[in-house]
């Protein structure tokens, strides 16, 4: 992974966008929607950016760059029509230990931006790692069509609520089952029966054991489509060998991972509610079967 992605807290972040052109006017529709404080340097301004100076949107400085602008900023975006300008002031960004983004020259880019879904707060970030940016835009078209914008108001109404849940269920484990549940019946939208849905999911806080079974050294690729949204809600993972990445990327990350314990103890989880993916050598995996008929055995092309 070349490109780690994190996202950034941008309350009081301080970013200087050098250009004013075409493409520094994307570059900036997409950061005044942050909370950054922005200052664009450019002798020749495009007029939607001056637009957001008029707004008091952003600090506007008619003029060349120079070297002295490159300090007490945490990003830069350079994108001027000047190539040999933008690679030289990177460089000096680089050196000052400032994160610089070339436009269009992934090369002297120390942090690149996304393809981006805005849902308020739900964001998706598409990456191709600057090699194939259109595919990452036709990827970003399908997310657009599969997440409503009524998840912006459904998003403001679960954070407010967020407190209100960790003080009446302590456990992680039901605020997970709480959390499910509520979406399960809210399906994906914010309307005047959301408050009622939230309400209804508090009414039963059994949690449903699960145990699904998978042989070694099954190809991740092999896995059925239907079983994705299961491993994603596992509690505990059991593996007497290391799982390969690409099972491990399948997985729930904060799920427990430890050896098979005897099969009391599995029991005994499974009693408790608790979610558990077994992965073991197929005779293993015959006497779980036995023990356990309500398994979930995961083989290709089935569940």
């Amino acid at each position: 992974m070349q490109y780690f992605p994190l996202f950034v807290d941008t309350q009081g972040l301080r970013v200087l966008l050098v250009g004013a052109g075409e493409v520094a006017t994307r570059k900036l529709d997409l950061l005044a929607r942050t909370d950054a404080i922005i200052h664009v340097i450019a002798p020749d301004i495009a007029a939607d950016i001056d637009t957001y100076h008029q707004q008091g949107r952003i600090r506007l400085s008619r003029r060349a760059v120079t070297q002295d602008d490159i300090a007490d900023i945490d990003l830069v975006y350079l994108a001027t029509a000047n190539e040999q300008l933008n690679m030289d002031f990177a460089d000096i960004a680089n050196e000052r230990g400032i994160w610089v983004n070339v436009v269009d020259n992934p090369r002297y880019c120390r942090f690149i931006t996304p393809s981006i879904v805005d849902r308020g707060r739900l964001v998706v970030a598409i990456s191709t790692a600057g090699a194939a940016p259109v595919f990452a835009r036709t990827i970003r078209s399908r997310l657009e069509t599969m997440l409503p914008a009524s998840l912006a108001p459904l998003f403001d109404f679960v954070a407010s609520k967020r407190e209100e849940v960790q003080q009446t269920l302590a456990n992680g484990k039901d605020r997970r089952l709480f959390w499910e549940r509520f979406f399960n019946s809210n399906q994906d939208r914010f309307d005047n029966l959301t408050e009622q849905r939230y309400v209804d999911a508090f009414q039963d806080m059994t949690r449903q054991g699960e145990i699904l079974l998978l042989t070694e050294h099954t190809p991740a690729n092999l896995l059925p489509i239907a079983a994705m949204p299961l491993l994603q809600k596992l509690d505990v993972i059991f593996s007497d060998e290391s799982l390969n990445s690409e099972t491990n990327e399948l997985l729930r990350r904060d799920a427990n991972r430890t050896q098979i314990p005897k099969l009391s103890d599995i029991a005994h989880q499974y009693e408790q509610g608790d979610r558990m993916l077994i992965v073991a050598a197929p005779d293993k995996i015959a006497q779980l079967i036995a023990y356990f008929p309500m398994a979930k055995h995961l083989r290709p092309g089935a569940l």
